[in-house]
């Protein structure tokens, strides 16, 4: 009866994502970048909309689960989403064996490769950066060393690693757990010390997953919003959900890799329009050390907002806040169009 339901939800997902505008595009396969076969699928109504490179975060978490939640963005934005080495159906295709250099250097440049290549496939000069979560990292690299690609930065769910300043995400948890009576999880924390850059990457790992579920708001995200478009996703069978999972696990070892960054020795003058939409009620990646970023940053046009009742994951528990967000805030300055606002 479970998987009865299932088929019937996959394929009312794949109903509500077809595109058959004459000026459309749908399209998705295995592009060479970096050396290995990696997925790429581009979706929108009008290739004359601006286009988006989306980031996904995790590591290893990719977004083409979230196309039914976002599908009303394709009709005003082309979104390119791209399951980086280690993540979806580029871990899929080469196993562990087959991902090469898991770094954030190799990232950043199969990034720039893929952003070239939509170039050229599109015939379009700049593409719209937009990064989510673990994405975020490699984002901010991005979008301050190439304003030439990219016509703005939008983070969500954004990640400030401040080399260490700021410990409040894990003094709060301490506090979650001890007032939940949660005493061997607690000790199991405070043992890993605030030092995140000392941290395996299975202490990050559990990190993480000691956040999610001790807030509320975030675990049930993570069970509506995440698991269900696993389960659902029309793209994935449950062979391709294994195997998802699997590239998540395999992908905790770049974790560790960002946490010797710091935001603001890297810089934070940026040559291009600069966004943050974040989770007014995020824990994971708190709104406050995003703020304070966000005010030390020079560029062109800079903005900052908040989606309501929203932790992490913010923009697919809330797609249609952060359309409007796209529609009201960013797309009006990378075309020089009004644009009204969506309902």
């Amino acid at each position: 009866m479970l998987l009865t339901y299932r088929a019937l939800k996959r394929r009312a997902n794949a109903k509500k994502l077809e595109i058959r505008m004459p000026n459309g595009i749908d399209e998705a396969s295995y592009v060479r970048i970096g050396g290995i076969d990696q997925w790429l699928s581009v979706r929108g109504e009008d290739l004359s909309n601006p286009v988006i490179v989306e980031l996904h975060g995790g590591p290893g978490a990719s977004n083409l689960v979230f196309a039914p939640r976002t599908r009303a963005w394709e009709r005003h934005f082309t979104i390119v989403r791209w399951d980086m080495r280690g993540a979806g159906r580029t871990f899929a295709a080469g196993g562990p064996e087959g991902q090469g250099e898991m770094t954030l250097d190799r990232l950043y440049a199969d990034a720039l490769e893929v952003t070239r290549h939509i170039r050229a496939r599109l015939g379009v000069d700049k593409v719209l950066l937009v990064a989510n979560s673990f994405g975020t990292v490699t984002g901010l690299r991005l979008a301050r060393d190439h304003p030439e690609f990219y016509s703005a930065y939008v983070g969500t769910d954004q990640n400030i690693i401040g080399g260490g300043r700021d410990t409040s995400s894990y003094e709060a948890l301490l506090a979650r757990l001890a007032k939940a009576g949660r005493r061997k999880e607690r000790a199991k924390v405070a043992a890993m010390g605030p030092d995140r850059s000392a941290w395996s990457a299975e202490q990050w790992s559990e990190y993480a997953k000691t956040v999610v579920t001790t807030d509320p708001l975030t675990y049930d995200t993570m069970k509506t919003v995440v698991i269900r478009s696993l389960w659902f996703s029309p793209f994935h069978t449950l062979r391709g959900l294994r195997a998802y999972l699997k590239g998540m696990t395999f992908s905790e070892q770049l974790g560790p890799q960002a946490m010797t960054i710091d935001e603001y020795a890297e810089g934070t003058a940026f040559r291009l329009p600069f966004f943050l939409f974040q989770g007014d009620h995020d824990v994971l990646t708190p709104p406050e050390p995003a703020r304070r970023f966000y005010e030390a940053v020079t560029a062109p046009v800079k903005d900052f907002a908040l989606i309501r009742e929203a932790s992490h994951f913010a923009s697919f528990r809330h797609p249609e806040q952060f359309l409007d967000l796209m529609l009201t805030r960013v797309r009006p300055v990378v075309t020089g169009e009004g644009v009204s606002r969506t309902t």
